[in-house]
């Protein structure tokens, strides 16, 4: 099945160019393009997209606060930002809203589709100097004393998986399970760790020292 992508860009021709390249991937099904993050809140669940592709300067709602009000009511939808901010700010507050993905527009055609794929099958895909600020940031959190969240030692090892960037296939191989299996181990971590998206599981387990990196 193609993966369900709706769209969130306020510049008409970088929206049409951008919805252009997915209509013609076999990859992607486009399910809605919007000019405002409140026309895709108001429509979601008519057509419930596996993967939103969202700017943040926006008029009106911007994507950091879209993206968090999608991540509260939507927990499993993929979040890929695409701006040309590329500061610390904007990053760290779009990864803590949820996002998970962050690339500098342009963005070539070929990586857009990459990007959307990387995403759903639970990926980070970021742009290169995006995804060095990003462990720069993580890098800079000062430890805090480790809590206890109950998690069992196979999400342990799940939760070290995702850290090291490897996407839920490629646990699934290291692990000997099933991609199904990690998917409930993962909603597992989620729910335990009260984080609602990879990256912020990341960050968490970083910041708390709760797995050993």
């Amino acid at each position: 099945m193609p993966i369900k992508v709706a769209l969130v860009e306020d510049n008409i021709d970088y929206r049409t160019g951008t919805s252009l390249v997915l209509r013609h991937s076999t990859q992607c099904l486009m399910v809605g393009t919007y000019e405002k993050a409140e026309d895709l809140i108001s429509e979601f669940d008519e057509i419930l997209p596996d993967v939103v592709l969202m700017d943040i300067g926006l008029p009106g709602m911007n994507g950091v606060e879209a993206s968090r009000q999608l991540k509260n009511c939507y927990p499993n939808v993929q979040i890929v930002i695409l701006s040309v901010f590329e500061d610390d700010e904007n990053v760290f507050k779009a990864i803590c809203a949820g996002a998970s993905g962050y690339l500098k527009k342009p963005v070539m055609p070929e990586r857009l589709v990459g990007a959307v794929e990387d995403a759903y099958s639970g990926g980070t895909p970021m742009s290169p100097k995006i995804a060095r600020k990003v462990l720069d940031m993580f890098k800079s959190f000062a430890p805090t004393a480790r809590k206890d969240y109950s998690l069992s030692e196979r999400e342990k090892e799940v939760l070290k998986l995702l850290v090291d960037g490897d996407d839920y296939k490629i646990i699934a191989e290291k692990l000997f399970i099933s991609v199904h299996t990690v998917r409930a181990h993962i909603r597992s971590i989620y729910d335990k760790l009260h984080v609602h998206s990879k990256s912020q599981a990341v960050s968490k387990a970083l910041r708390e020292q709760i797995i050993h990196s």
